[in-house]
């Protein structure tokens, strides 16, 4: 397998740090989203200036309808499509300007000389509703103008006589169309720096409403105020916004905290256990002292799992390859002496061997490669015996007709639970049975008993025999590769240790069982 390209890679605590950055930088973006906050204020401020000047456009109408009688001239006549409807319990105008969508006009345009002056009756109706004014504008800091018909101001501060009918809202009031606008304004100061992620400072709201009497326009509300600071809300509310950024900042705390101990630290730990386990360490074996996740520890579980099993696995193999080193040194030396002990008999380099001395060293050598050649088979059992299970099945029923056809001069019983499915294949099952019956014969057994016991998830098989018992030293080692007792007459120690290999590859296992008389092994078959 190729190693991975040698390239530049943010370790986990970057990325971590990255996360919790963004995470306690994303409230200071907010500074860049003044504008929606802006247009919120901006509509707010239109509302109040609608509620207010639909009060004085109410007043004012009343004024006008009493001064009828004495002549007092009407403007324009409104449209009909602009005319509420007759039968609306209710007509709300709804703020509407759009900050972010560039309704932004220029500065208003100054008053303009009237070319002609208001008539006395809106005179004298504007003198009554100054105190009005005076008194609103003390509460709301709007600015108020009352126009007559003709656009010429009739109260207010300031222009007094002079006319707006210029000014575009203005000029749609007179028609009798509502009209609301934003103008730049030049603030009385210079304001501070980051006021500019504020376009909401240097705006006016200019609200234009008509009063209509007899569906003719009686003269104009006409309003400004400046929107809310947002930044004297900010400060207004600076303790919920200081409340905000500790909670931030502790959340963010609270986060990092989390990934240390749910994600870097296991993942610390768990790093250092590959690297003490590379070296050697058998101590690097121990579980984690904290998992974190349920993740985490299925990972770490198998990484630990994993490495124990193939530390084992290298044990295994380094003390297989010397019992093997063992057992081939011994025929392979009693090869070579008597060939050529042979060899020099026939060159005449010693003493002539007799002819029976030569069919001696011949029985021997082909007595060894007997021996070799049948320890090549069990090893290519025992590599068979390791190899994974492809979804395997079979009953024991017929295995053990097979192996009562394999030995015949046996006395196999059988009973129990035979028919139960197990997850091996017949001839893989065969083979356990046989090196258990070899050995049962070659100890003198006379008969085998088979008990199967199911038990849900395993198939339990007790093989017994009445054979000679195996003596306790011998009890512990009996499955260990190329240990035998009967090694002059062929034995290569191998029959027990490619059972258990065939058990263990598919998730079962064998134990020997301990017993007064003969021998006992317990098998646990996986059940399907």
């Amino acid at each position: 397998m190729s190693a991975a390209p040698d390239k530049w890679r943010p370790s986990l605590a970057l990325v971590i740090f990255t996360v919790l950055t963004t995470v306690g930088v994303l409230p200071l973006v907010g500074l860049f989203f003044f504008r929606l906050y802006d247009n919120q204020l901006i509509r707010q401020t239109q509302a109040e200036l609608i509620a207010q000047s639909r009060v004085l456009a109410t007043i004012y109408a009343q004024e006008v309808t009493a001064r009828l009688d004495s002549g007092l001239t009407l403007g324009a006549e409104v449209p009909p499509n602009v005319l509420p409807d007759p039968g609306d319990q209710v007509t709300p105008i709804r703020p509407a300007l759009d900050l972010t969508a560039n309704d932004l006009l220029r500065r208003r345009p100054d008053a303009q000389a009237a070319p002609h002056p208001a008539q006395a009756a809106y005179i004298e109706i504007g003198a009554r509703l100054s105190p009005i004014i005076r008194e609103t504008q003390k509460v709301t800091l709007a600015g108020f103008r009352i126009l007559d018909p003709q656009g010429v101001v009739i109260a207010g501060r300031q222009e007094v006589g002079q006319s707006l009918a210029h000014i575009e809202e203005v000029a749609d009031a007179l028609h009798g169309q509502y009209r609301a606008t934003l103008r730049n304004r030049v603030p009385d100061k210079p304001p501070p720096p980051i006021y500019s992620f504020s376009r909401g400072l240097g705006v006016h709201v200019f609200s234009a409403m008509p009063v209509i009497v007899n569906n003719r326009v009686a003269g104009v509300i006409y309003t400004t105020r400046t929107p809310s600071n947002i930044f004297d809300h900010l400060y207004q509310e600076r303790a919920k916004f200081v409340l905000a950024g500790l909670a931030v900042i502790l959340g963010t705390i609270a986060i990092g905290l989390v990934f240390s101990r749910t994600i870097t630290l296991p993942m610390r730990e768990l790093i250092d256990r590959a690297a003490r386990i590379g070296r050697g360490d058998r101590e690097a074996f121990q579980p984690l002292r904290h998992y974190g996740t349920r993740e985490f520890a299925q990972l770490s579980h198998s990484f630990l799992g994993m490495a124990e099993q193939l530390a084992r696995r290298s044990d295994y193999i380094a003390t297989f390859s010397a019992h093997l080193t063992h057992e081939l040194k011994s025929p392979l030396t009693s090869i070579k002496g008597a060939a050529e002990l042979l060899q020099d008999s026939y060159q005449g380099r010693s003493d002539g061997l007799t002819p029976a001395e030569q069919k001696t060293f011949i029985a021997n050598i082909l007595s060894d490669t007997q021996r070799l050649e049948a320890i090549a088979q069990r090893l290519r059992d025992l590599a068979r015996a390791e190899s994974l299970p492809q979804n395997e099945r079979t009953e024991l029923a017929p295995v053990i007709a097979d192996l009562r056809n394999r030995f015949p001069a046996s006395s196999i019983e059988a009973s129990g639970s035979l028919d139960r499915p197990i997850g091996m294949s017949g001839e893989k099952a065969l083979i356990v049975l046989s090196h258990l019956a070899d050995n049962a014969m070659r100890h003198k057994a006379g008969t085998i008993r088979l008990e199967a016991v199911d038990e849900r998830t395993t198939l339990r098989l007790t093989v017994s025999n009445d054979g000679e018992p195996i003596s306790a030293p011998n009890r512990d080692r009996i499955f260990d590769a190329f240990f035998t007792t009967r090694r002059d007459q062929g034995g290569t120690g191998m029959g027990l240790a490619i059972a258990r290999a065939v058990m263990a590859s598919h998730g079962g296992s064998i134990r020997l069982k301990p017993t007064d008389e003969g021998a006992a092994f317990e098998l646990q078959f996986p059940a399907v």
